[in-house]
């Protein structure tokens, strides 16, 4: 016979068969042909494993807490201490020409350390997800400005410094690095970490939103990665997003039919629908009025055969 026909997890309960998505991840990768979306595979155990970038819409509608500081960094700097730095730094390079005057020959330094600037504070961003490192590079007053007026944008997003609030804007993108073992709690936590949100995982979800309205939310036992591939894509169809749980709502498809007609229209289509109500409630009450008349008539002749008896 024949081999036994291995499967891929969908979710906890459903499995789709390998062959199946093999030939979902060729048409996949076809579709993202140069570019760092295609999927890989791996094959453990007889298990199939797909591995990728995944990219996750934001649909959030209140703002999230990002964390103060990036875990490396040793050391914070207030509002006068950098502004005493900027200082610092421009008198220093004004004085650049008469400090190289006195600096001392090659082989005196080499004992010497260089002085570092102090570190800018700076949020990790979705862009670089990058530590910015201590540089040996000294920055003029213009320098500074211009980094610490970066620090406020966050690949394209607002953030508030002073009380780390972040608001991504709505039906921005992002993505993260998954693979298809990966449960929907696993890469909201990993999208979370990467931004350092401190919000918890348990207040977001994900939903796969179709170009049609219909809005599916992805289980917490499910695998987005393997939910992507079985979807196409192509995301101008659809798109996986990240929403608040208690703002987040499913439409299902019979539903996104009318979402997007104009409000005229939707009542003219409520018009109908009562009227066609009313027709059927008075077919109905006729229908019945005539039983119920039919009963008593047979009740009545019962009656009077009893009594004649």
């Amino acid at each position: 016979m024949g081999e036994c026909q291995t499967y891929v997890k969908l979710s906890e309960e459903k499995l789709i068969p390998k062959s199946d998505i093999l030939s979902l991840l060729r048409t996949y990768n076809c579709y993202h042909e140069g570019k760092n979306f295609q999927l890989r595979t791996r094959e453990e155990d007889g298990e199939l494993t797909l591995e990728g970038l995944l990219n996750i819409y934001w649909g959030l509608r209140r703002p999230i807490r990002l964390q103060m500081h990036d875990d490396n960094e040793r050391f914070r700097l207030n509002r006068n201490d950098r502004s005493a730095v900027a200082k610092q730094l421009s008198a220093e390079s004004n004085n650049n020409s008469l400090d190289r005057e006195n600096v001392p020959a090659s082989g005196d330094i080499g004992g010497q350390e260089e002085e570092e600037s102090p570190q800018l504070l700076r949020t990790r961003s979705d862009a670089s997800f990058m530590r910015v490192q201590r540089r040996t590079k000294t920055h003029t007053a213009r320098d500074l400005q211009r980094l610490r007026t970066h620090r406020f944008s966050i690949n394209g997003h607002f953030y508030n410094h002073k009380t780390s609030v972040f608001t991504p804007a709505y039906g921005s993108v992002t993505n993260v690095r998954v693979n298809s073992s990966m449960t929907t709690v696993q890469v909201l936590n990993l999208l979370l970490h990467k931004f350092r949100v401190e919000n918890k995982s348990e207040e977001f979800v994900l939903y796969m939103v179709h170009e049609s309205g219909e809005r599916a939310r992805l289980r917490d036992g499910e695998y987005p990665l393997v939910a992507r591939v079985l979807y196409g894509p192509c995301e101008k169809i659809s798109k996986i997003f990240i929403t608040e749980a208690d703002l987040g709502e499913e439409v299902t498809y019979d539903v996104a039919q009318y979402i997007k007609f104009e409000i005229p229209v939707l009542d003219s289509f409520v018009e109908k629908l009562k009227e066609e109500e009313e027709r059927e409630i008075n077919k109905l009450t006729k229908k019945y009025s005539a039983l119920k008349s039919m009963i008593i008539h047979q009740l009545e002749g019962r009656a009077h055969t009893s009594d004649r008896v």
